[in-house]
């Protein structure tokens, strides 16, 4: 995880420029530097101590790092393989209409970048995503990871529209499907019934090898109409 930091100066020190670049390195205090071990343990509570240890301790660390307000965790790689079925690619253009969550262009490869910062006011976390699109812009996905619901998780991806969260841990990798979608006006919460479902969605974070690069995979599949998204990307802490 990268950390991304900005200090402002209210005003130069006396001397002026001069003697501001001879003072002394800048260093975290004694509050932060002690924060920065805290562990976040929300995910391994939502899987539960016994299955948390079957992660590679490298998920581990990933998931329960602790961001504090003003950092950034980035994670770089690329895409290796977008597949949509034509109701994918129907649903991916319909979903342009509350800020395109799903890949739109099937085939697309490339360069992928996954920043995520914490955000109190949520109660979660922010993560954006940026997929390269050959020929075009990048295609800038938001999200939200609530830590609410009866799940404990939900992912909010705007207008109103989200979906809550199972998470749990097969063959060393860390498993997110969804349970329910629902629509959000205020304090007025509908749950979509099932045949108003997009489809089941699964994503996968598996750890690849020692050099810490690791896939997220994403499937979202129709009763009726089959697989209708796949994506694979593969990424590194950066």
């Amino acid at each position: 995880m990268a950390r991304v930091r900005a200090v402002v100066a209210a005003s130069p020190p006396p001397g002026g420029l001069a003697a501001l670049l001879r003072s002394p390195p800048l260093h975290p205090s004694p509050a932060r530097a002690e924060g920065e071990n805290i562990l976040d343990s929300r995910f391994r509570a939502l899987v539960g101590d016994t299955a948390w240890v079957q992660l590679p301790p490298a998920v581990r660390r990933r998931f329960s790092k602790r961001l504090a307000p003003g950092d950034v965790a980035l994670y770089r790689g690329a895409v290796i393989e977008t597949t949509l079925s034509r109701t994918g690619r129907v649903l991916a253009m319909l979903g342009r209409l509350i800020g395109a969550p799903l890949p739109l262009t099937d085939g697309a490869t490339g360069p992928a970048i996954v920043a995520v910062t914490e955000d109190a006011a949520i109660g979660g976390q922010i993560w954006t995503r940026s997929y390269a699109r050959p020929g075009r812009f990048h295609q800038v996905v938001h999200s939200a990871k609530r830590f609410r619901g009866p799940t404990g998780l939900e992912e909010y991806v705007g207008c109103g529209i989200g979906m809550t969260l199972t998470v749990g841990v097969e063959a060393g990798a860390l498993v997110f499907r969804s349970s329910r979608y629902f629509l959000e006006f205020g304090r007025l919460r509908l749950t979509l019934p099932r045949w108003l479902e997009p489809g089941a969605m699964e994503i996968v974070h598996r750890e690849e090898d020692a050099g810490g690069r690791f896939s997220f995979r994403l499937t979202l599949r129709h009763r009726a109409f089959g697989c209708l998204v796949h994506q694979l990307a593969m990424f590194e802490d950066a």
